[in-house]
């Protein structure tokens, strides 16, 4: 297959938790990279996963993203690695929408366990 330009017009979109969206930039059985646009005030139910190794990126916005009980912050041009086993939650506490991308791999989508 040749390789073909993927964005959030074309990628397959889907809705989560209260308002935000996600759209599959890549999703093989190997890898998951996912855009996602949190609303201010949205979060993510607190989970982890067996297998998945996560890498959290900001695009815009502030992420806080709570792993095993320690806060840390994240602005535009940061990110955060999130190892397989460790709870997580990520939350948009600002009064801005967040736009991140998460990479997961394997994907995490069929390993997530909620705390």
């Amino acid at each position: 297959m040749p390789a073909k330009l993927i964005d959030t017009t074309t990628a397959e979109h889907y809705t989560w938790g209260n308002n935000c969206d996600g759209w599959h930039l890549v999703k093989t059985p190997d890898l998951s990279i996912i855009e996602e646009l949190m609303p201010p005030g949205t979060a993510e139910a607190r989970h982890h996963h067996t297998h998945a190794r996560q890498f959290f990126y900001v695009l815009s916005g502030e992420l806080t993203m709570e792993i095993e009980h320690h806060d840390f912050t994240l602005k535009a041009g940061q990110g955060i690695e999130v190892a397989p086993g460790q709870s997580h939650q990520a939350m948009n506490r600002s009064a801005a929408p967040l736009r991140i991308v998460v990479t997961s791999q394997p994907p995490s989508h069929d390993d997530r366990i909620d705390d």
